[in-house]
């Protein structure tokens, strides 16, 4: 992730604790909302316009500086060990599924059963585990990337394919703002690696949204889930119709 992505990040959460909509924002700084979603979505800011965001937001600009500073770089992945303590309990699970959606403490509470002292507790044990740094008043930062990913074969994904897919798929597909595709084609190295990397910025997509859409009321929200696969792989049934050498 660039810097000037990791500053909007960092304005967007500033805001997000201000209670500051883009709407509300533009008020301040005599803008229209969509001029004001414009200029985070292309990051079409100049240091002046910068400096105008952090004092209608109510923050420095050098903490907002400086928290950009601290946000780079970070992990892709954790550690095998840390993930085998994240499966090891399911609510703990959970709360690092849901720090990494971006939610607060507050949120998690008010959506799942799980007591407030309990959800401090987790917090506390993702602190442990370097999954997120947590702050006074129960906030925390991430401390993996916006590119993270579960290990390859790994505890969590051994988790999802045991516990998950077959939920997820079991949907139709066929709601609001719902999908499923299935395509196939026969690409080269340099074609499937470029896929791969639009795969990951889509991933990065999901999560601005998801940032940008915490200001709204939780009923004006429902939870979505992406689940992108791409490998080299063929149908068994196919497989078997193959002309034999």
């Amino acid at each position: 992730m660039s810097t000037p992505e990791v500053l909007l990040q960092v304005l967007r959460s500033e805001m997000r604790v201000a209670g500051l909509t883009y709407k509300g924002l533009g008020d301040k700084l005599g803008l229209s909302e969509s001029s004001i979603k414009r200029m985070f979505s292309q990051g079409d800011m100049s240091l002046t316009r910068m400096a105008q965001i952090c004092k209608a937001v109510g923050v420095a600009m050098d903490d907002v500086l400086r928290q950009a500073a601290d946000a780079t770089p970070h992990a892709d992945t954790l550690t095998l060990e840390q993930e085998k303590s994240l499966v090891s309990d399911p609510k703990l699970l959970l709360v690092a599924i849901s720090c990494l959606g971006h939610w607060t403490m507050e949120q998690i509470v008010e959506t799942y059963e799980i007591s407030e002292t309990e959800c401090i507790g987790y917090l506390v044990k993702l602190d442990r585990l370097a999954l997120i740094e947590l702050k006074p008043g129960n906030r925390y930062r991430m401390r993996v990337s916006l590119a993270f990913r579960w290990l390859p074969d790994g505890p969590v994904q051994h988790f999802f394919r045991r516990a998950v897919v077959d939920d997820y798929f079991a949907g139709r597909f066929d709601g609001q703002g719902e999908s499923l595709l299935c395509v196939h084609a026969r690409l080269s190295d340099a074609s499937a690696m470029e896929l791969v990397h639009k795969i990951r910025q889509l991933a990065g997509e999901l999560a601005r949204l998801h940032q940008d859409d915490q200001r709204l009321p939780l009923k004006d929200r429902d939870g979505y889930t992406l689940m992108l696969g791409f490998r080299s792989w063929e149908f068994r049934q196919l497989t078997a119709m193959r002309r034999k050498a």
